[in-house]
This record gives structure tokens, C-alpha cells and sequence, in this order.
């Protein structure tokens, strides 16, 4: 689920007049701009706030109107609607007056307040109620992220900085739907056209009262914020759900892994071959190789049919080496030149680098670990024979392994593994892989464990897939 899409289509439909049911028993909105142009005039007239430039033109909303509302409802300017002005400009040579609190943009956060870090500055007591904000007063970023929004809630005032607007309504208009025009706009990019400058750009006080948007009866202000709050409410419990289920997936796969390099994940079956007979393998191809009862340095038990291994036991590591510029090609000529990481997307390979001089080779069945740059990134090799460079060792079993299982152990163990990663450039050496104690499975069991691990990460994976939707 997009969250974000469907906030845009909940404030989309708030803003068309389509959120909540329209009551033809609401006073109009044209005589709420009645009452707030004479509020106006009474305040001119005592010199209380100055007059507007220019003059309100009704005409250009008709001729222009972005989309049809409600016939209750009525196209205005934010500056016919609210007063508003910014805050104090912090300036040396005007140090006097009393040192107060103040608030600048980098507090200032969609819906929200960030006091971690407050500062202070001298404000005379004939700016201070320019350049506060008190309960009930919407606060807009001028610039960085221009036209992030909050509304001051507190039971005290704030004093703020020249970057943040103080929007301050009429009565009968609801700040709640101001703030949620100012969201709405943001999200569908149309305060764009408000903004000015190069790079950086900001959303001036001229800019910010010529935003027009469309203003439904007092009654209706309430209704459509308190539904979009409402339904705002239900997705953060989406979106917190959401996560927590991500997580606990993560979790989950995490502690599957952990069941089964553990042999707990499958029940044990006394008529499998035990793992004592791969040794034996083992011992054939190395007459040198001593078993030792000595169990203590090993992390955990494992079932008695199960036997520890030392990496070199079970595999060969082959690592990579870069080939040079006129090694390779780009054209399909050769066998595929895997270099890094790059050349591994969503779990599959995107080959763009091909050799007819190979000098390593990968073949089939091999599990590759990146170990320069992004290291512990794994995949099966299932394509055949490549060369594969530096950034990439190759491990090859030397006895019957089911290579999914290794890979298994390996996707249990990359934590740890990538604590070893060191340098400026993080990378990880043959000795972190060669150190490894790998506990070993007999062959049929390692089968019934890779059954079962893909039986149930297939069905956590049909979960994540739902989340994304």
C-alpha cells in the first residue's frame, strides 16, 4: 500500500468538497469573506494591520479556477484570509531587549516540533508579538524545505526566526484546513509555482497570500479536519504496522536460519546416513585430517548424527582477480566477467562484461560472497562457468553439500562475517571465510532443510509482497 498516495487522494477529494456530505443548512462562504473583509476594514481603520496591496479579484478565479467546488464554497486568496508576516531577522546592531526563546526552520517539521536544540536572542517587547506565535497559529518554512507546516499547539507562545511564516486566520476559517491545504499542495507539487529562486528556493510573504485555494463554510472546515485526522490516524497505524511486520519478518527468516544450521528446524531421521560418512570423504582426500573430541570451541551443540567441520574440510575458496581493459569485452564475446556487486540484481545476475581470456573461473553450482566494497552479498552460481574478479570469492564443495544449505548457513552468518570487514574500502580476507566452523548435516536432512526453509520463506515472502502493494 502507497501510503503516501493515499494521503494525497484523501486531501485530493477533501479539498474538491467530496470528503464529507455538503449541509445546504451551512452559512455560505461567501458571507464568512463578508464578515472577514468588514473585520478588516475595522482593523485598518485602527490601525491595528495594514491595508492589502492590490485588490481581491473574483473574476480571475472564475475565469481560472483550477476545479469546480461545492456552490457553498468560494475561491480566495490565503492573504484575504488570514494575516501573516516572519519573524525576527537575527542582526548584531539590534542586540537590546530581552532574551527570549525562538524557534527557526530546523524545529519546524510537517505537523510537528523539533525542541532538541533551542535558541535564544534578544527580542525588544515591541517585536515580540510580530514575531510569536501562540496557540492556534500556523507556522510555514520560507525557505529550505519551503512550505513544510505545523500548528503551534501549546499553551504557551514561541518566538521565531525571519525563515518561518506565522499564518494567522480570520475568525471562521479553520488553521486545521489551512494546514492541510499547505500538505496538499506540497504533496501534489503544485506550491512550485509559489516558489522563487535558484537552487535554494523559498515561499516569500507576496508568494505565500497569492496561494489560492478553495474555502467551504466554517462547519464544513471542522468536518473535513477532523476526518482527514482521522483517516491520517489510520494510516500512521498502517504505516506502524506495517514496519513492525517488516521487521518481525526479518526476525523471523532470522530466527528460522538460526533452527536450522541448529538442527532444530527439521525433525532428526536415525535411518539418514550420518554425517560422519562425508567425513570419511574428507579423510580420503586428506590423510593428514584428526577428529578431536575436544568440542568447547565450537559456538553451539548440534544432534549427534551432525559433525563440525573446519571450512577447509568441505570446501575449496578460489579468489578472484581483476582482469585488464583490453581483457575483456562488452559485446557478448567470451564468458561472463562478473566484477562486483554491480552485477547482482534482485538476487539474479545482470551480466554486461564478458572475457575470452578467463583467468578464475566459477562454475556451476558455486556460492559467490562479495568481499570488497558491498561485502556479504550471495548467490548460487547457476549460469555455468565465469570469471569472476577481486571483489568476489567462490565457494566449492569437495564433498556432497546440498549448496543451497551452505548458502543458508552463510545468510546465518554474514552478520558476523561482515564485523571482519576492514579498510577504508570495507573487505573481508580468505582467513575470515577459512576460520569458519561449519556444522554439518547428514545429506538427506540437509535436503529436508532446504525444503522446509523455502517452504516458509515463500510464505513470508507472499506476505512482504502484500505490504509493497
Amino acid at each position: 500500500m502507497d501510503t503516501k498516495l493515499l494521503r494525497q487522494k484523501i486531501l485530493d477529494l477533501a479539498i474538491r468538497g467530496k470528503l464529507v456530505p455538503q449541509d445546504p443548512n451551512d452559512e455560505p462562504a461567501s458571507v464568512l469573506l463578508e464578515k472577514i473583509r468588514a473585520e478588516k476594514k475595522r482593523l485598518i481603520k485602527e490601525k491595528k494591520i495594514k491595508p492589502t496591496k492590490g485588490k481581491s479579484d473574483k473574476s480571475h478565479y472564475e475565469k481560472e479556477i483550477p476545479f469546480e467546488v461545492p456552490e457553498n464554497w468560494e475561491w480566495v486568496k490565503l492573504g484575504e484570509i488570514a494575516q501573516h508576516n516572519v519573524g525576527k531577522t537575527l542582526n548584531k546592531s539590534r542586540d537590546s531587549g530581552e532574551i527570549r526563546e525562538y524557534i527557526t526552520t530546523s524545529n519546524l517539521y510537517w505537523g510537528r516540533f523539533d525542541f532538541t536544540e533551542i535558541r535564544s536572542m534578544p527580542i525588544e517587547e515591541n517585536e515580540f508579538s510580530k514575531c510569536s506565535a501562540i496557540r492556534g497559529d500556523l507556522l510555514i518554512c520560507e525557505g529550505g524545505d519551503a512550505g513544510r507546516s505545523a500548528i503551534w499547539n501549546y499553551n504557551y507562545s514561541i518566538c521565531f526566526q525571519n525563515h518561518i511564516h506565522r499564518v494567522r486566520p480570520f475568525e471562521g476559517v479553520e488553521t486545521k484546513y489551512l494546514y492541510y491545504h499547505m500538505m496538499y499542495i506540497y504533496l501534489n507539487g503544485n506550491i512550485k509555482q509559489y516558489l522563487k529562486g535558484v537552487g535554494i528556493q523559498s515561499l516569500s510573504g507576496t508568494s505565500l497570500a497569492s496561494i489560492v485555494l478553495p474555502l467551504p463554510p466554517t462547519n464544513e472546515q471542522i468536518l473535513i479536519s477532523n476526518e482527514i485526522e482521522l483517516l491520517f490516524e489510520l494510516i500512521e497505524t498502517i504505516e506502524e504496522n506495517k514496519v513492525s511486520l517488516e521487521d518481525l519478518i526479518v526476525q523471523t527468516k532470522s530466527k528460522i536460519l538460526d533452527l536450522a544450521v541448529r538442527g532444530k528446524l527439521v525433525p532428526q531421521d536415525s535411518s539418514d546416513e550420518p554425517a560422519t560418512t562425508l567425513l570419511e570423504q574428507i579423510r580420503k582426500r586428506k590423510k593428514s585430517h584428526k577428529q578431536t573430541s575436544d568440542t568447547s570451541h565450537y559456538p553451539f551443540e548440534v544432534p549427534k548424527n551432525w559433525l563440525w567441520c573446519n571450512f577447509s574440510d568441505l570446501y575449496i575458496l578460489i579468489s578472484g582477480r581483476d582482469l585488464d581493459k583490453d581483457e575483456f569485452n562488452d559485446v557478448g564475446f567470451g564468458i561472463p566477467y562478473l566484477i562486483g556487486a554491480s552485477s547482482l540484481i534482485n538476487n539474479q545476475f545482470e551480466v554486461n562484461r564478458w572475457t575470452t581470456t578467463p583467468k578464475v573461473l566459477s562454475e556451476k553450482d558455486d556460492l559467490l560472497i562479495t568481499c570488497k566494497g558491498t561485502v556479504g552479498e550471495l548467490i548460487i552460481n547457476d549460469i555455468g562457468k565465469v570469471h569472476i574478479a577481486r571483489q568476489f570469492m567462490a565457494i566449492r564443495s569437495i564433498v556432497k553439500i546440498k549448496t543451497k544449505f551452505t548458502k543458508y548457513f552463510f545468510e546465518y552468518s554474514i552478520e558476523t562475517i561482515k564485523e571482519r570487514a576492514k579498510g577504508v574500502i570495507p573487505g573481508i580476507s580468505r582467513k575470515d571465510i577459512l576460520e569458519i566452523f561449519i556444522p554439518l548435516p547428514p545429506l538427506a536432512e540437509q535436503k529436508r532443510i532446504v525444503s522446509q526453509i523455502e517452504k516458509i520463506f515463500a510464505q513470508l515472502e507472499i506476505i512482504e509482497d502484500s505490504l509493497k502493494a
